[in-house]
């Protein structure tokens, strides 16, 4: 621990010195491994421009440096400047044509321009020269991937998994693949492979979970990471992935003390607390969510989904002026997100902001037209107010996008009711009935008038018997 702040201390003064020097326009000439401290912690910080100046001013100190040319190159592609990135490239194989670091940052440049043909080029000209060839065929995999050729994408994961059987990335990204190409059920033989050639790799068995997770066979997933956690007891990913399988079980406790064995292991983490709150916030221990989610926001401000869980949380509570205070922080940091507006409208409903209800319950809709539980809680704040020719226009237009929906032929009658239209509301009702008997009940809410439901309920009768 003395040590690193040693390190740390000699490391400012360093940077201190460098930079009193650069304002003066009086540098000296450093060693090149001080300088490449100095560009690391500029990289580092996101401080580009100063890490570009100090590798120039390396590169004059030393001009035939091939590791300060790849610095330079990463920098220069880290600003967007690639074309300028992938000279020097160039200028460095003049000097080192056997270095298979340039021709994998070479790689990496053009991929992050999309031009993956390249990309794969480079990278397979680094593996022959390289020690690191599992890395270089989950580069070419990543290519491929992102040019959306799947198939040879999991052939290069397979040959990096096979170099490096604990190779986290390749075998993250392969079972992603798998899934895309409809392929997992059949790859659960290939996971079993590597677990018979090596049955104490944990990585193995934690991506047979991951597989398992995916198809749905939550309980076999458990399984698997209960194995890989056996071998590697501080392997916090696999106490992560426990928890969310538990949580698709419904069985809250269990991931409960999953998500806090993950925190005990890795320390606080913001992803971490939001599950564990949305653990408590599925056992209705309200408060316990609440403060969960609070751990996460002081972790990580722009955690929208812990500021939407508070104000959740908190309107499960009928705590709706404080709910909206948190669920508005969401909505600014994700304004698109349309769970997000239905969650505000609700909340300005209870508390009778019946205008600003109505327009959070159109931005929803905007956002999300085939979502019914918003098509209806809107329209029916309308009706509410008796506006029922507006309440009846959002389900019309909404049966033209969704015509096979029972529920807003059924509302659709209510209101079509409301406004003395027997004869259009009764093929509603029709139409209703015949999409889905069952959900009649639900316009019965709506006459709380005994004479009022025995009458729709003679019609309803009437249709059941003519249906036989």
């Amino acid at each position: 621990m003395g040590e690193n702040f040693k390190r740390k201390d000699e490391l400012n003064t360093l940077i201190k010195t460098f930079e009193k020097q650069l304002r003066n326009h009086a540098l000296e000439f450093y060693q090149k491994e001080q300088l490449e401290e100095i560009i690391s912690h500029y990289t580092e910080l996101g401080k580009n421009k100063m890490a570009l100046k100090t590798c120039n001013i390396a590169i004059e100190q030393y001009p035939y440096s091939t590791n300060l040319m790849i610095e330079k190159a990463q920098i220069l592609s880290n600003l967007e400047k690639y074309e300028e990135s992938l000279n020097i490239l160039d200028r460095a194989l003049t000097l080192q044509p056997n270095d298979s670091e340039i021709f994998t940052v070479k790689g990496n440049i053009y991929l992050v321009q999309g031009l993956y043909e390249k990309a794969i080029i480079n990278y397979q000209m680094a593996i022959p020269i390289s020690e690191d060839k599992a890395d270089l065929n989950y580069q070419i995999g990543l290519a491929y991937q992102n040019a959306f050729k799947y198939n040879k994408a999991i052939d290069f994961y397979k040959k990096a998994i096979e170099i490096d059987i604990n190779h986290e990335n390749a075998l993250y990204e392969l079972a992603y693949c798998l899934d895309i190409t409809d392929q997992l059920e059949s790859s659960i033989s290939y996971y079993k492979k590597f677990i018979d050639k090596d049955p104490y790799s944990h990585y193995a068995w934690y991506n047979l979970g991951i597989v398992y997770n995916k198809l749905g066979k939550f309980e076999d997933a458990i399984k698997a990471y209960e194995y890989a956690t056996l071998i590697d007891e501080n392997f916090a990913s696999a106490f992560f992935n426990t928890g969310n399988s538990f949580m698709s079980l419904e069985k809250f406790t269990q991931a409960i003390n999953a998500y806090k064995k993950t925190l005990d292991i890795e320390g606080a983490s913001a992803e971490t607390y939001c599950c564990l709150a949305e653990s408590y916030e599925k056992l209705e221990h309200h408060d316990l969510a609440v403060k969960y989610y609070q751990k996460a926001v002081k972790l990580d401000s722009f955690y929208d989904e812990a500021w939407y869980g508070v104000g959740k949380c908190l309107a499960m509570q009928d705590k709706w002026y404080e709910a909206i205070h948190f669920l508005n922080r969401a909505l600014k940091l994700d304004c698109e997100n349309p769970t997000y507006w239905k969650k505000v409208a609700d909340a300005e409903y209870h508390v009778g902001n019946l205008v600003s209800s109505l327009d959070a319950y159109e931005e929803a809709s905007m956002l999300d037209p085939e979502d019914l539980e918003i098509l209806l809680d809107w329209s029916f704040v309308y009706y509410e107010q008796g506006e029922y020719e507006k309440a009846l226009e959002i389900i019309v237009d909404a049966l033209n996008d969704l015509p096979d929906e029972a529920d807003l032929y059924y509302r659709a009658t209510a209101y079509l009711l409301a406004l003395g239209k027997y004869k259009e509301a009764y093929n509603h009702l029709e139409n209703g009935l015949m999409l889905n008997y069952d959900k009649h009940v639900d316009l019965l809410e709506f006459f709380p008038k005994l004479e009022t439901q025995k009458a729709l309920f003679r019609i309803i009768d009437q249709f059941r018997k003519n249906s036989k």
